[in-house]
């Protein structure tokens, strides 16, 4: 029987119309009292598992041979948090004029997260570029920001993200840090059930940012946080984010070829660094901005959702290059990507 597929012409990624959705319920069935502190501690446990996961999944003797690559890997994460952070402290001009303060605070927050895993090898196989490098890129992106990313908060945002303390960065430590060590510390054991089963564990990985939308809007509509939203307001958060995507696009591209690389590397680098990930920045958005964690990920969910569609494009145009007619397909496969759509939404 013939498996059932996402149409190739639906320009958003099914996994985007489940969060949407998720936030829908939140809306109209937000968990109060006694639901709410369930769903909180479910919450809890779902994103230390979720670390859990990262760290068991990532090979220690692949990291090791991905630093020969050093340069790249330099340049990618001095794109993901050097880079993005200082365009989003650039855009503090921007509010209140087009943005209000809690969604400025989020757009900053987007620019601190790590970078995407799973869509930028799709994307950077489909381009014909070097796959083992953007591998390693994603797994050192997200590796780093399970430290940078907090610290960068705590620094840039201060006490505006709303719970922004020494407590928050305990929190972070014991439930991201400290499991995706454990993971890595079990991989010996674990690792070959997850590699045979990492399908099955993907659909565990959605649930779980699922679960933790679920919780943060929730909290969110309980407040009241809803209410200082306006369709004018986000359709300026759309046009700034477009505008960055664009920058960083530019910049990843042209930037890459003034150093030096090459067509393939200069193909990772640009999937790599200008993408942020959803995976890493809700659990770390939930802990670090509580109540107000649901304006805190609404620009990160709204940028992952047009990061996937415009570079899908550009992946089919780098693969119909005329450079890219004399470079073989990467060795690693990569699922067919549509336009919107990616492995998982990380």
């Amino acid at each position: 029987m013939k498996r059932l597929q996402w149409p190739s012409w639906m320009p958003i990624d099914p996994y985007i119309l489940l969060l949407l959705g998720t936030v829908g319920l939140a809306a109209l069935l937000p968990a109060r009292g006694t639901g709410a502190d369930v769903a909180s501690g479910a919450s809890t446990a779902a994103i230390a598992f979720l670390f859990f996961l990262y760290g068991a999944r990532l090979s220690t003797r692949e990291a090791v041979e991905g630093l020969k690559h050093w340069r790249l890997h330099v340049t990618v994460l001095a794109c993901t948090f050097v880079v993005f952070p200082l365009l989003g402290l650039a855009a503090r001009g921007l509010e209140p004029v087009l943005l209000t303060h809690n969604l400025y605070t989020g757009l900053l927050f987007l620019t601190l997260v790590p970078s995407t895993i799973q869509s930028s090898i799709a994307f950077t196989s489909m381009a014909r570029g070097n796959v083992p490098a953007a591998i390693c890129a994603g797994s050192f992106s997200s590796l780093a920001g399970i430290v940078v990313t907090p610290l960068l908060a705590a620094a840039l945002l201060g006490g505006s993200g709303g719970g922004f303390s020494a407590d928050s960065l305990v929190k972070i430590v014991l439930q991201l840090l400290v499991p995706f060590l454990a993971g890595q510390v079990l991989r010996r054991w674990i690792g070959g059930f997850i590699t045979r089963h990492k399908k099955v564990l993907g659909y565990v990985d959605r649930g779980s940012i699922l679960l933790v939308v679920y919780t943060a809007f929730s909290e969110g509509m309980v407040q009241g946080i809803w209410h200082q939203v306006s369709a004018v307001r986000l359709a300026s958060l759309l046009a700034v984010e477009g505008v960055l995507l664009a920058v960083m696009l530019t910049l990843t591209w042209y930037g890459a070829k003034a150093l030096g690389f090459h067509r393939e590397d200069r193909i990772a680098i640009q999937f790599a660094g200008s993408k942020k990930s959803l995976a890493s920045g809700l659990p770390m958005a939930s802990v670090l901005f509580g109540a107000h964690a649901s304006l805190a990920v609404l620009p990160l969910m709204l940028f992952h959702q047009m990061q996937l569609m415009v570079c899908a494009v550009i992946a089919k145009r780098r693969a119909h290059d005329p450079e890219a007619a004399t470079t073989p397909v990467p060795p690693v496969a990569a699922s067919r990507i549509a336009v919107g759509t990616a492995p998982r939404s990380d």
